[in-house]
């Protein structure tokens, strides 16, 4: 049997792949009805306008620019929700 170390503890392969494949069906039925980009004002409203300006300004978001409307990729604003950030 092959064993994954962690820091924290150890976990059996067959353990670790089932988590992963849980995770990421949990994030495709929740992320089935995304549209693919959405106005500047609703990711505010969704993800907060302090993180949107921070995921911006650091380079990880996309900004397609209409005139009169800024929108960004759901896909890469759910990436940077899930990201564990360290803000120091």
């Amino acid at each position: 049997m092959q064993l994954l170390q962690f820091p924290d503890k150890c976990v059996s392969y067959q353990t670790f792949v089932h988590d992963v494949a849980a995770q990421v069906a949990f994030f495709m039925k929740a992320d089935r009805d995304d549209p693919e980009r959405i106005s500047q004002n609703k990711a505010f409203s969704m993800f907060g306008r302090g993180n949107v300006e921070r995921w911006r300004d650091k380079g990880r978001l996309t900004v397609c620019k209409r005139p009169g409307k800024v929108e960004y990729l759901t896909a890469e604003l759910r990436y940077c929700q899930r990201t564990q950030q360290d803000y120091f």
